[in-house]
This record gives structure tokens, C-alpha cells and sequence, in this order.
């Protein structure tokens, strides 16, 4: 054929043609790819790490069409796969664990177990969660403080995540005198539960005598609130529990000990002996 009689050094007119054929199929391979990724990733993470997931696989399928054109071009892959191998070898090795979190970043972004912003506790660390980058997640812990956590780490690990979940339980043990009416105390901490405004109704409260202690009757308060608001209610409702109680006469037990003198348990044993000697007289 015409087309294969001309020659540009050793690359055939048909050889060019097959090489843009090729590459362009590759775009559009890439570019169709890419749109999908976008599209099926769009609601899951942020869009910062949407660029940089199809960018990767974008330059990943272009790499691979270069990678087969270059035969074509008389180009011996075998020269360059040895060496490749080699490098390979020297950078896997150097790189693996940067490499772990690479792939440990890119499966915390699809599983999302946490986002930014929320309250989360990761390997006994607890904080809000200021950013997921592809190698590592920072927190900010409760204190103020700056934590760099790998990817491969946090991915590994068990993540307690306090406001996934729209309700959350907060417990208190009051501990009232034996003297004390411990089903009126109950009552007024129902009450006090069913007008606090976020406190909620479902899932439903739990107020009962758990124990009686050494010093108390011990009473159980086991009450729900929205997990973004939980540690504001909690704080809240404490105080008014023990300013109603006190309110109403009921005391917070405190610990108690008996205790007896030798002298006094003397006189005591003393004063039994006349008061039976006189009688039997």
C-alpha cells in the first residue's frame, strides 16, 4: 500500500496513524473514566480529593497508551522494564508505607467512616476532625492541640465516631438519702427531663433504683439528646437535677461513717450493767 511505502526513519505513515488512534481512544477512555469517578464520588468526599483521584487515574490510563505505542515507535520496552523493575524495587521498598496510606487515604474517602468537623476518638485520641488528606488526617484534639494521624493508621485502627448517629445516651447516678423518698426523687427527674426542650422522647428515658449502697440509695438516669448538642445537656441538666432535689427537701447522700470511742462504748457497757442490777433488784 501507498500508505506503508512511506517511511519516516524506521515509522511508517500507517505506524503514525495506529499511534494517534491509540492515543486518542485513550482520552477518551480517560476522560469518560474520569466523569464517572466524578459523578459517582460526588456526595461521598470533598472536591479536593475528587481532583486528585482522577487525575491519578486520568495520567494513569494516558501513561499506559504511551507505554504501548512506544513498540510501534521501535522503541525495546525490555531495556526500560529492567530498569523500571530496578527503580521499582528501590522506590517500593523506600515508599511502602507512604504507599499504604496512599491506598488506606483513598479507602477512608470511599467508606467515609468520619467527616470534617465531626467529634471522633481514633486509636484513644480524641478531637474534631479538621481535614482527611490522602496520606494522612489531622485532628484537633479537645485541648486545642494539633494531631497528624497516617491513613494507615487511622484506617487500621477502631473509630469511635460520637455524632454519626442523630441521638445520643448521657448517664448520671444520683445518690439520695434512705430517708429520702426515692420515688418522688425519680418523679422530679422525669419532670425535668420532659421539659427540658432537647431532651428527647424517643429513644425513650430510663429512671430507676439501680442499688442500695452503703451511703444511698442510688438512683439510675439514663436520658437521650442529639448527639451535636449532647455535652451542653448533660452539663445542664445535672445541675438542675440537684437544684430541684434540694428544692424539694431530698439530699445528695454523702459518705458516712459511724464511729465509737473506747471510753463511750465503756460507759455504755457500764450503764447497761447498773440498769440490770437495779432491776433485778
Amino acid at each position: 500500500m501507498i500508505l506503508e511505502t512511506v517511511v519516516y526513519g524506521d515509522v511508517t505513515l500507517l505506524d503514525l496513524m495506529r499511534i494517534v488512534v491509540i492515543l486518542v481512544i485513550a482520552i477518551v477512555i480517560a476522560k469518560g473514566l474520569t466523569l464517572n469517578i466524578k459523578r459517582g464520588l460526588r456526595d461521598k468526599i470533598d472536591k479536593y480529593h475528587i481532583e486528585v483521584i482522577t487525575k491519578v487515574v486520568y495520567y494513569g490510563i494516558i501513561v499506559i497508551a504511551v507505554l504501548a505505542v512506544l513498540p510501534i515507535l521501535g522503541i525495546k520496552l525490555s531495556g526500560l522494564l529492567v530498569a523500571g523493575g530496578i527503580a521499582g524495587i528501590v522506590l517500593g521498598i523506600a515508599s511502602q508505607s507512604v504507599v499504604g496510606n496512599l491506598i488506606a487515604g483513598l479507602f477512608l474517602m470511599i467508606e467515609r467512616p468520619m467527616k470534617i468537623g465531626q467529634s471522633v476518638n481514633i486509636a484513644g485520641i480524641a478531637g474534631v476532625v479538621e481535614d482527611i488528606r490522602v496520606i494522612s488526617t489531622t485532628l484537633r484534639t479537645f485541648d486545642g492541640l494539633y494531631v497528624r494521624m497516617p491513613n494507615e493508621k487511622v484506617f487500621t485502627t477502631n473509630i469511635t465516631n460520637y455524632v454519626e448517629h442523630v441521638a445520643r445516651r448521657f448517664e448520671y447516678i444520683v445518690g439520695i438519702r434512705y430517708s429520702d423518698d426515692a420515688d418522688k426523687a425519680i418523679g422530679i427527674i422525669q419532670n425535668l427531663n420532659e421539659e427540658h426542650p432537647l431532651t428527647l422522647k424517643s429513644p425513650s428515658s430510663d429512671i430507676f433504683v439501680d442499688n442500695l449502697g452503703d451511703n444511698a440509695v442510688n438512683i439510675i438516669v439514663r436520658l437521650w439528646a442529639p448527639s451535636t448538642e449532647w455535652y451542653g445537656v448533660k452539663k445542664e441538666l445535672l445541675w438542675k437535677i440537684k437544684r430541684a432535689l434540694e428544692d424539694e427537701g431530698i439530699e445528695i447522700a454523702f459518705p458516712q461513717r459511724t464511729v465509737w470511742f473506747a471510753n463511750e462504748l465503756r460507759k455504755q457497757e457500764l450503764d447497761r450493767s447498773e440498769v440490770s442490777e437495779s432491776g433485778s433488784e
